[in-house]
């Protein structure tokens, strides 16, 4: 492995590492403010990634993922932020919104990036590095929120489909017991690997079309 390709795999995993952890930030966050309290007793409503990483799903397997490439996709999570609902009369929509702050989360990232690309003054040594890092994370996180949206436990698409009546309770518990092996299934399929690159492409656009603007 040459140096190049070492860096390009750190920076790649650093941006994984931030963009899982304030994806489950944005949960906490968004749960405390609907007034549940056990993410900050959890020690969950803080932007440090390391506490919302999981050691296998966010360091170590993505990181033989991205240096050891074994010929499958790369797939990774975050430590679950837990939540007690207490309130039982706005229980629907404080899942709602709690599950919508994580993509949400990924979102105002793709926008940070953009705006750090198209107003930086990057020193010409740096530049290239650093533009790598910025559109990465652009790409990355666009990923995060196409992927997160996918209705199949345990991601926020099927909460949400969960909540809007979407699936019932039993079917949602049901598919909850095969979802991870579904998900390692489809992101080795190049069919649905191909209607995941454009949807990326689609969400990613937008903030790429920014930064040229602001450049």
């Amino acid at each position: 492995m040459d140096t190049q390709t070492l860096r390009d795999g750190l920076l790649q995993l650093i941006l994984l590492i931030i963009s899982i952890g304030l994806h489950e930030f944005g949960h906490a966050w968004m749960a405390d403010m609907r007034g549940d309290p056990l993410p900050r007793m959890q020690g969950r409503v803080t932007l440090n990634p390391f506490a919302h990483a999981d050691p296998i799903g966010t360091i170590a397997l993505p990181a033989v993922m991205i240096f050891l490439s074994p010929g499958f996709g790369l797939i990774g999570w975050g430590k679950p932020v837990q939540i007690s609902l207490p309130n039982s009369k706005t229980r629907r929509m404080d899942d709602i919104y709690i599950t919508l702050a994580g993509p949400a989360m990924n979102v105002v990232l793709c926008l940070v990036f953009a705006l750090i690309g198209g107003l930086g003054n990057f020193d010409p040594k740096t530049q290239e590095v650093i533009i790598r890092f910025l559109v990465g994370g652009i790409y990355l996180n666009a990923g995060l929120v196409v992927f997160n949206l996918i209705p199949i436990p345990p991601l926020d698409g099927s909460r949400l489909a969960l909540r809007l009546g979407l699936y019932s309770e039993e079917f949602f518990l049901s598919l909850a017991r095969w979802g991870f092996i579904i998900l390692i299934v489809l992101v080795n399929l190049p069919p649905f690997l191909r209607v995941m690159h454009s949807g990326i492409i689609l969400l990613a656009s937008p903030w790429l079309g920014l930064w040229e603007l602001l450049a």
